[in-house]
């Protein structure tokens, strides 16, 4: 998301590759690891955060095709293949359904490359999130979405990573302003608990990259001004669509969330 060169270099941390070692995946270098023991050791339950978020993203994907027509997604610092990508989720009930990922880290273009070769309505463009023209009339992006039919635009996990100087509500603002009424925008971003788990997560993230901005559920609503925010609203990641057999549930009934947890929201919105 920040930019890096197109070369991988094992002695710099990613974003994506600390993410993947903290999900379990193996795309990673000794200097991710070493960042991200640093959440294992001293935020213990950040791990839920990770896997909390993609739980969400993967409902996210599944709600949106079941309950709309939208059938294409542009999915906004996608971080490295896990299982269940969202090109997955999409085509096991939508074969047709077509994804833009869009990400600089040069691992992720490295297997973007390899997805291509399997799944030919996929496609990986290379530019900052921070650049949204450049992004939805990249060639790439132009062959895969018709951009008179309604597109979903995913933001898992990417708008704390952006400071409040770079604009985040402006970045959302220009996709909401050049898709068709009923696209739909997701949204999961580190959620402010005014706690000491919060000020430490957040004080790890600037020290390793330079970013990583908690925000309240209430600043985190704003970046979705001019959008109708669906139900439930912007709520704890588990929480969100979570149903009966949902990480946020447990024996029927609804369990209490941990003070990890509770620091990854979600929410859904469309555009009218």
């Amino acid at each position: 998301m920040t930019g890096e060169s197109s070369a991988i270099d094992s002695t710099r941390p990613s974003i994506a590759r600390v993410y993947d070692y903290l999900l379990g995946g193996k795309d990673n270098y000794a200097v991710d690891r070493e960042i991200g023991d640093v959440f294992k050791r001293d935020l213990p339950g950040s791990v839920a955060i990770a896997f909390a978020n993609r739980a969400a993203l993967v409902r996210a994907v599944g709600e949106i095709v079941a309950t709309t027509e939208v059938r294409q997604f542009i999915d906004l610092g996608s971080g490295l293949p896990t299982a269940d990508n969202v090109h997955q989720v999409a085509q096991r009930q939508a074969p047709d359904a077509r994804v833009v990922y869009v990400d600089t880290d040069p691992q992720v273009l490295v297997h973007g490359r390899a997805l291509l070769e399997e799944n030919d309505r996929t496609r990986v463009v290379s530019l900052d999130v921070r650049d949204p023209e450049g992004i939805r009339n990249h060639p790439d992006t132009r062959e895969l979405i018709d951009f008179d039919r309604p597109v979903a635009v995913m933001f898992s996990a990417v708008l704390h990573h952006v400071n409040d100087d770079e604009d985040p509500a402006g970045i959302v603002r220009y996709w909401r302003d050049h898709v068709p009424s009923g696209s739909c925008f997701f949204v999961s971003h580190f959620r402010s608990g005014n706690n000491p788990e919060t000020a430490e997560a957040e004080k790890v993230l600037q020290a390793t990259f330079g970013r990583g901005r908690w925000r309240t559920d209430e600043e985190i609503e704003a970046l979705l001004d001019g959008l109708e925010i669906l139900e439930p609203g912007i709520v704890p990641a588990p929480r969100w669509r979570a149903g009966a057999a949902g990480t946020a549930w447990n024996d029927g009934g609804v369990r209490e969330l941990t003070v990890w947890e509770r620091l990854i929201a979600a929410g859904m919105a469309r555009k009218p």
